[in-house]
């Protein structure tokens, strides 16, 4: 595998590869399957192979240690309500088996205008063990148009890039790609953005591409109107690739899960004016580093910020309806406001390496999540952190097929809440941090790119 020397195409308005020719198609192979890159098998049909298909699926099985699956009392609770917090006393807890399949196409066009200019569309939905993986939502569906002197302006349904290059290449790489990439304060889906990504520019001996997405989200919301900026660099140069990221927002949907869509307070648009206003943002600075032919090393550090969001209900009735909250002092008081929403601040990290000899690649991750500085009165899970760390080893067969295997551990610093950039107390490890301080587990998957 050459290095992962990846930039911005603004013919396609999507990371490519610096392979030749290895552009959107490759980059989307790439995207969803681990530990090393592989051409897709595309399918491309139509007039001059105006359209183009290619996808992936993937099946994975885990076995793992202080699984609790049913020790919360009220298991579907968001962990931001305080009756969420309720254990089963007594329930014990122990090894279990997990398994997850994955199913994911990408139906693209495109259509040469002339003069340089080209327009390009992209469709794509992923399941999850048969359904709609974020129901309700697509991970693509936009068009665009371009120009290779001007950059290019994509509109529709998309990915942020704080979710999706955190996710890959970093956390893929590694072994951490959901513990890295869907944590913290960002959002992943956009419903109805618009993206300009800027063409390649010669900056200091390097490529650099700058590049800008904003969305309003749910329009039906009037007084608290949906806002969501995000900001994007790239820098490439030699062996070393930078990933600079910046995600401001208003009233989108308080949360701590960066794969999320970015939508509005409540899905209800009749909670408007019952809802106080919220905010959070992210800024994430990633690198890697090819060493040699064999080596590759990467990082990356992001700092989260949480306005906070205080708890109303929103439809009173023997089956209370309420908002969705973050950070709250419960059955406290502040400026008049009961059960008060906090504002918050954390640190999270990554680091780790991949060693490639031949069809083999081993490679082996770490992320911090770290405590939050509040001043909530109430335990929330500020003074928490978790450390993850994994182990993995892949066998590319060069033909769109992959098999891996991978062991991993968690370690909380304490029992109690898990730390606020995660959305669960068991999310990504299936170990309950109030259950548990610490867990492992092992597991075997298999990929394959059409």
């Amino acid at each position: 595998m050459n290095v992962f020397q990846s930039r911005i195409d603004p013919s396609e308005g999507t990371p490519q590869i610096g392979q030749t020719g290895f552009k959107l198609r490759g980059w989307i192979a790439a995207a969803v399957l681990g530990f090393t890159a592989i051409p897709a098998m595309a399918i491309d049909f139509g007039p001059d192979g105006m359209f183009s298909l290619t996808g992936f699926g993937k099946v994975e099985v885990q076995r793992g240690s202080n699984n609790c699956t049913n020790c919360q009392l009220y298991p579907a609770e968001n962990k931001q309500r305080l009756w969420a917090d309720d254990l089963v006393p007594g329930r014990p807890y122990g090894t279990s088996n997990t398994h997850v399949t994955l199913f994911q196409p990408w139906l693209g066009a495109k259509y040469d205008l002339g003069g340089g200019f080209k327009v390009n569309a992209l469709l794509s939905q992923r399941w999850r063990d048969g359904a709609e993986d974020i129901p309700g939502f697509w991970y693509e569906k936009n068009v665009a148009i371009s120009h290779d002197d001007y950059g290019s302006l994509r509109v529709g349904a998309m990915t942020t890039r704080t979710w999706s290059i955190a996710d890959y290449p970093y956390g893929t790489n590694l072994g951490v790609a959901y513990v890295w990439g869907s944590s913290g304060a960002g959002y992943g889906l956009l419903t109805d953005a618009v993206r300009y990504t800027s063409r390649i520019l010669d900056v200091a001996q390097g490529d650099l591409v700058l590049e800008a997405s904003y969305d309003q989200g749910n329009r039906g919301f009037k007084i608290h109107k949906p806002r969501f900026l995000e900001l994007y660099a790239q820098y490439h140069k030699g062996d070393l690739v930078m990933d600079a990221m910046y995600q401001d927002t208003r009233n989108g949907n308080p949360q701590s899960w960066s794969q999320g869509p970015f939508t509005s307070l409540t899905p209800n648009v009749a909670d408007d004016a019952k809802l106080g206003g919220s905010g959070q943002s992210i800024a994430m600075l990633m690198a890697r580093y090819q060493v040699d032919s064999q080596i590759e090393v990467s990082g990356g550090v992001r700092g989260n910020r949480w306005s906070g969001a205080y708890a109303v209900i929103t439809q009173p009735g023997a089956s209370a309806q309420w908002n969705n909250m973050f950070n709250v002092n419960w059955n406290g008081q502040l400026n008049g406001v009961s059960n008060p929403g906090y504002g918050a601040i954390s640190t999270d990290w990554m680091i780790g390496a991949r060693y490639k000899t031949g069809p083999w690649t081993a490679s082996t991750g770490m992320v911090h999540l770290g405590k939050a500085s509040t001043s909530n009165p109430s335990e929330r899970g500020q003074s928490n952190s978790a450390n993850v760390n994994t182990v993995g080893l892949n066998y590319n067969f060069n033909n769109g097929f992959q098999v891996y295997g991978f062991v991993g551990m968690v370690t909380y610093d304490r029992l109690g809440l898990s730390p606020m950039s995660m959305p669960g107390n068991s999310a990504f490890t299936n170990v309950d941090s109030r259950v548990t301080r610490s867990g492992n587990w092992a597991g075997l998957g298999a990929v394959y790119v059409f």
